[in-house]
């Protein structure tokens, strides 16, 4: 591919100056501006805050004091004590009610000497209130169900059994935070450990998941004092925060304060210092965006062919943009790889075709296992064979797939080594029994991945069932000779050992049968290469017109001597004036001969 040589790149140059510019006239004339003003409306916003800070203080001071006496008030109340000696909790929960609308109450609750709730009167109070024996006022908070937080004031009821305590108090909820705002103009929010109780923000819970955003961790000290200090954002109002601890613990009352008002003087000078840098920056950044453009366009040509190249799109080539030197580099490089990739693609695609051709081709099936013993390959002949599609079998256990026939054996207790043959009788899920040759071998890690062990199946059911057949038909063939051959056998031995009392006619009589064996004998000879015959598709039956009487006299002549051995008599009853058959006499001769044999070996 022609290069032409690339441009100078100015554009990096040029953009760096500007931008430099544009940072040093901000540093040089804004900052301090811009600090001086927001120095000072910092110390203003703080002292508002502080101040509200101290009445909220005070506030919470002067409604303890107030619970305090409401709580003395209640248990010396001569009625409750009548109540409390009666026992009757109905009446009992009926005075207390009244008590607590008359004096605003949201809670009161009589405890019993055993720190138990004899009765109650509005929401629901800590369950645990009743075991707290002090006189003074304090801060109860529960967790669960829901987050809640109380001011209570404890005192003993006079005259009453010792250990009966009055519990009054108010729930520290959305309204008494509404009621505090209301009283110092600041927004209140209580927490605890930095979890939300209640806020006098309109937007609820929304304000609060806004100013842990934006505001740090405090960490509360002595109940009543200021601790951390916070600024946030929310619903595009500024506000300042400090955190007054009630208890010394985790349950703080945050006081914020709007600053939108100030913060307004501060935008007007910041903008007015800002309006002689925008000019500047409007200039560079439009400069700027001319000179990112000619940059960003053609990379953005080269990030879409990237991406064709990596969704494997390897035809379309790469356009080159001369005009800026780093981008016309990377995108000689990138056809340059372009090309090599297709190059090596079409190479492997090749390869691929050729071995999936050729796996497919061959009859033997193939199969890869890891060292667990799952399949990591089935190929084309290994589906064929076994009747299982290679999605199914892939990741299975080998033992799964191959299931031998006999039972407790398993195929990869009986797999074979590498280099070894080994034949099995394995099930199909099909119910056939198929006779596999399988053949090991070890793939060495790491060209071979997961895969540890290939194996190579053959079925030789086909041959298995070949070698048994074959093993039949000796059995028959030998079946077939030992009958004339023990014919003659008889017919021999009849010669030998009774030859000098054989009469003539005797003597003619076992040459006869003897020459019958002999023919019969050539019969069977012929029988074989007529079976043959009969494998090869040239098998003929030569029918002709014969007399039966004379096929079944030639059987019984041929077996009388080996039914004179045995002792057995053999009897022929044939109607006279048969007429011819048509047979072939020396096929049928061979039938009757089985058959007479057959009786002589097996009869009585």
């Amino acid at each position: 591919m022609n290069r032409t040589k690339p441009g100078r790149a100015l554009s990096t140059q040029i953009m760096a100056s500007l931008y430099a510019l544009v940072v040093l006239t901000a540093l040089a004339v804004g900052l301090p501006s811009i600090w001086l003003i927001r120095n000072q409306l910092d110390r203003q916003a703080w002292s508002l805050l502080e101040q509200g800070s101290s009445t909220t203080r005070a506030l919470y001071e002067a409604r303890q004091s107030e619970l305090l006496n409401l709580a003395i008030l209640i248990a010396q109340r001569p009625t409750l004590v009548s109540l409390v000696g009666e026992g009757s909790a109905s009446e009992t929960g009926a005075y207390l009610e009244t008590l607590r609308l008359g004096a605003g109450l949201d809670v009161i609750l009589l405890c019993s000497p055993g720190s138990q709730a004899m009765a109650q009167a509005g929401g629901e109070a800590p369950g645990d209130v009743c075991t707290v024996n002090t006189n003074e006022v304090f801060y109860r908070v529960e967790k669960t169900p829901a987050l809640q937080a109380w001011i209570l004031a404890s005192q003993p009821v006079l005259e009453a059994q010792p250990g009966t305590r009055v519990v009054a108090g108010y729930a520290l909820g959305d309204r008494f935070v509404r009621q505090m705002r209301s009283q110092t103009q600041l927004e209140h929010t209580l927490l605890n450990d930095g979890e939300i109780i209640a806020t006098s923000f309109e937007s609820g819970l929304a304000a609060w998941d806004a100013m842990r955003t934006s505001r740090p961790a405090s960490t509360l000290q002595t109940a009543g004092q200021e601790t951390g200090r916070s600024r946030f954002s929310l619903d595009d109002e500024l506000y300042y925060s400090l955190d007054v601890s009630l208890n010394g613990e985790g349950l703080a009352n945050m006081v914020s304060l709007p600053v939108g008002e100030i913060a307004g003087t501060q935008r007007q000078l910041t903008m007015a210092i800002a309006g002689s840098i925008a000019g500047v920056s409007v200039l560079c950044f439009i400069i700027g965006s001319l000179l990112a453009g000619r940059i960003s366009r053609p990379l953005s040509r080269l990030e879409k062919a990237a991406r064709a190249l990596r969704k494997g799109d390897l035809t379309k080539p790469v356009g080159v943009d001369l005009r800026v030197s780093e981008v016309s580099q990377v995108a000689y490089a990138l056809e340059d790889a372009r090309i090599a990739l297709h190059h090596s693609l079409n190479e492997m695609r090749r390869e691929k075709d050729w071995t999936d051709h050729l796996l497919e081709a061959i009859v033997e099936g193939i199969v890869t296992l890891d060292q667990r013993g799952q399949i990591t390959y089935f190929s084309p002949g290994a589906e064929r064979i076994t009747g299982w599609k290679k999605e199914n079998a892939t990741g299975l256990l080998c033992d799964e797939v191959f299931r031998l026939a006999e039972e407790g054996e398993t195929f990869s207790s009986r797999m074979p080594a590498a280099g070894k043959r080994q034949k099995m009788v394995i099930a199909m899920p099909d119910g056939r029994q198929v006779t596999l040759a399988v053949t090991g071998a070890r793939l060495a890690p790491p060209e071979a991945g997961r895969a540890r062990v290939a194996l190579v199946l053959r079925d030789v059911s086909d041959e298995e069932a070949l070698h048994r057949l074959l093993g039949d038909f000796l059995a028959n063939v030998a079946h077939e000779f030992r009958t004339p051959l023990s014919a003659l056998a008889a017919s021999m031995e009849l010669l030998l050992y009774q030859l000098p009392d054989l009469t003539l006619d005797d003597l003619n009589s076992l040459l006869d049968s003897v020459r019958l064996g002999v023919l019969n004998l050539q019969t069977l000879i012929d029988n074989l290469l007529e079976g043959a015959s009969i494998e090869a598709g040239r098998f003929r039956v030569y029918a002709r017109p014969a007399d039966l009487a004379e096929i079944i006299n030639d059987a019984v002549r041929t077996m009388k001597p080996l039914a004179d051995k045995h002792g057995l008599r053999i009897v022929t009853e044939m109607p006279g004036g048969l007429p011819p058959v048509s047979a072939d006499p020396r096929r049928t001769c061979q039938v009757v001969v089985n058959l007479l044999s057959n009786a002589v070996k097996h009869g009585p």
